[in-house]
């Protein structure tokens, strides 16, 4: 469980098929085998951890599911990426609750300045689209954002400045793809509406 505050941008220092092994600024230990983090929005678990004296790097595995589902199948060496740890209890909830169980991917349509913030317009899947409100929330890249406005299956965000230098989003440009998650509610309010008598 996660909250789409990200902590931390890591780089892709090394890809061999679909093992991935990430250089990040957390203090991980070896009893950190295990655990969850997100990673561009994928919740992928760290299977082997290396500590360094200002950071440390952690392995993990994913699966031909998620490298065909996601952006990780196109992940080179040298990639930065959006990363945060996992929900501890009595962690505060900052942004909206994110799984890390990416429903696919949207493309960006068009950047525009907004004062010091920029506005991002999206292309969703299709499938997705019915999701995705005006004012609700959407995890890009991993990143818990509030959509601005809906046009069937376009929608906008606005990224403020600290966003824009935190994580990567400063670098991001129209045409490129990026992971996304509805709102968990969302899904299951949809779902339930199925079943209306």
């Amino acid at each position: 469980m996660f909250t789409g505050l990200i902590a931390d941008v890591g780089t892709i220092v090394a890809r061999r098929g679909g093992q991935f092994t990430i250089g990040t600024r957390f203090r991980l230990e070896a009893k950190d085998v295990g655990a969850s983090i997100c990673c561009d929005g994928v919740c992928l678990t760290a299977t082997t951890i290396e500590p360094a004296a200002t950071g440390s790097s952690f392995t993990v595995d994913v699966s031909n599911e998620t490298l065909g589902k996601s952006t990780l199948g196109g992940w080179t060496a040298g990639k930065p990426v959006n990363l945060e740890r996992s929900l501890r209890v009595g962690d505060e909830l900052g942004g909206h609750i994110v799984s890390g169980h990416v429903d696919g991917v949207a493309t960006i349509i068009s950047v525009t300045a907004d004062g010091d913030s920029r506005r991002f317009l999206f292309e969703a899947p299709e499938h997705l689209a019915r999701y995705i409100a005006p004012k609700g929330s959407v995890a890009l890249d991993g990143t818990s954002l509030t959509v601005n406005e809906v046009s069937a299956a376009r929608f906008g965000v606005n990224l403020i400045p600290h966003s824009l230098t935190m994580t990567t989003w400063g670098a991001k440009t129209p045409g490129e793809a990026v992971n996304i998650e509805i709102d968990v509610f969302a899904r299951y309010v949809a779902r339930l509406m199925e079943f209306r008598p």
